[in-house]
C-alpha cells in the first residue's frame, strides 16, 4: 500500500508552505528518513524526510504554495 507525502506543518502558525525543490526524482528509490524536498514556510526552509522506503511518485510541482495536509506524492 502506497504511504502518503503530506505538507507538514513546521511551527505552530504555519498555514501553507512551497516546495522550494524536489530532492530525488519522480520514480526514484527512497529510503526512510532521506530527504525528498526542500520547503519554504514562514521564512525559513527545511528539508523534509521520507516517510517510508520505496518507489517515489511525485504529485506537487517545485513552486507551488499547497496548504497544510496536502497531499505531495506517494511512496510505493
Amino acid at each position: 500500500m502506497a504511504v502518503e507525502i503530506l505538507l507538514p506543518k513546521i511551527g505552530f502558525s504555519m498555514q501553507e508552505g512551497q516546495i522550494a525543490e524536489w530532492l530525488v526524482k519522480d520514480g526514484d528509490q527512497v529510503t526512510e528518513g532521506q530527504p525528498l524536498f526542500s520547503l519554504e514556510a514562514d521564512k525559513s526552509t527545511n528539508e523534509v524526510e521520507a516517510p517510508a522506503s520505496g518507489t517515489l511518485k511525485i504529485a506537487a510541482q517545485t513552486g507551488e504554495t499547497y496548504e497544510v495536509g496536502t497531499v505531495l506524492g506517494y511512496i510505493e
